[in-house]
């Protein structure tokens, strides 16, 4: 959207280094910069913070940026925006802040709905930033897998022997996991009564999740594959559908356009679901304390108790929609 609106402009992206490679060779992205923020957790004080970031400041600061935008809202990512040396520097208000502290360090902020998603949100505030006017044209997101991905992709395509639905059980806090031991039994169904191959998608640090599904599956037709990001992504653009939580895979299946059924606890669809209106959420909403949780951890964690069958009938709704 930016480059479509800001041809001549020179776009840098500062990316976890561990997420970098899905944005690696993306058009519209002029100069890649890898940071290691994970110095920067563990409830430093800001000092701290400066402290570990100043240390990268060399790479953040190679190009000679005029305007940096904070699309997370955390005090970290202002902290990087603020060492980038960009005379602009342009945040959530403080209702949309994850961190209000982070105001400190804008010198622009901009007023957007509070009820909307992280995609609309953030296009809103590029535009607030940038001068220009949010279209509602199709979403252009430039990954761009290698030949080695798309190879990649094909061969573990090949190997499930047949049209197959993508389960992701992972993800960042343990109150967003639905049960692994609730996929495998949700793959066996899947196999069973749908016909197609149910494979469980895995990265680096899930193999104890993904032993806990294969040991619940019975049926012995669950197959696991383990892929770089992109040809994550081009394996999805092949899947009949996704299965998973609010976890990077689910947002790299939403961009390949695969049909999704996400199951969702301390975090809101609205927010941070996909655009596509006949991707089907699962949640809990029968409990009072689902509504604007965001807990990492909790004494109280029922919002991921959902059946295997309520999360199957949402799966075979979102096949006969058709659409992806």
């Amino acid at each position: 959207m930016i480059k479509k609106h800001l041809p001549k402009a020179t776009l840098g992206w500062a990316a976890e280094e561990r997420f970098a490679e899905i944005i690696e060779g993306n058009p519209y992205v002029d100069m890649l910069i890898r940071l290691d923020t994970r110095s920067l957790r563990g409830g430093k004080v800001i000092d701290e913070i400066f402290i570990d970031i100043a240390r990268q400041s060399k790479e953040l600061r190679r190009g000679d940026w005029e305007t940096a935008i904070d699309l997370q809202g955390l005090l970290k990512s202002a902290t990087i925006a603020r060492i980038s040396g960009a005379k602009k520097r342009w945040g959530f208000s403080k209702s949309g802040l994850r961190e209000p502290a982070a105001r400190v360090l804008y010198t622009n902020t901009a007023t957007l709905p509070e009820r909307q998603n992280i995609i609309e949100k953030n296009l809103g505030l590029a535009s607030a930033a940038l001068g220009f006017e949010a279209a509602d044209a199709p979403l252009d997101h430039g990954i761009t897998p290698s030949v080695r991905d798309i190879s990649e992709a094909e061969a573990a395509v090949a190997s499930f022997g047949g049209p197959f639905v993508l389960l992701n059980p992972a993800g960042g806090w343990v109150t967003k996991l639905w049960h692994a031991e609730k996929y495998g039994q949700l793959a066996d169904r899947i196999a069973d009564e749908l016909g197609l191959v149910p494979v469980i998608s895995a990265g680096p640090g899930d193999a104890e999740l993904v032993e806990r599904a294969v040991a619940a599956s019975v049926s012995g037709k669950l197959k696991t594959i383990e892929l770089p990001l992109k040809a994550l992504y081009e394996s999805a653009r092949r899947a009949e559908a996704y299965i998973g939580g609010d976890t990077g895979p689910t947002h790299i299946a939403a961009a390949a356009g695969t049909p999704v059924v996400g199951i969702f606890g301390p975090t809101e669809w609205w927010r941070n679901g996909t655009l596509n209106p006949d991707d089907i959420c699962v949640e809990r909403t029968d409990i009072g304390c689902r509504i604007d949780c965001h807990r990492r951890t909790c004494g109280n964690w029922i919002c991921m108790d959902i059946t295997v069958e309520t999360v199957f009938e949402a799966l075979k709704k979102r096949l006969a929609s058709g659409s992806g």
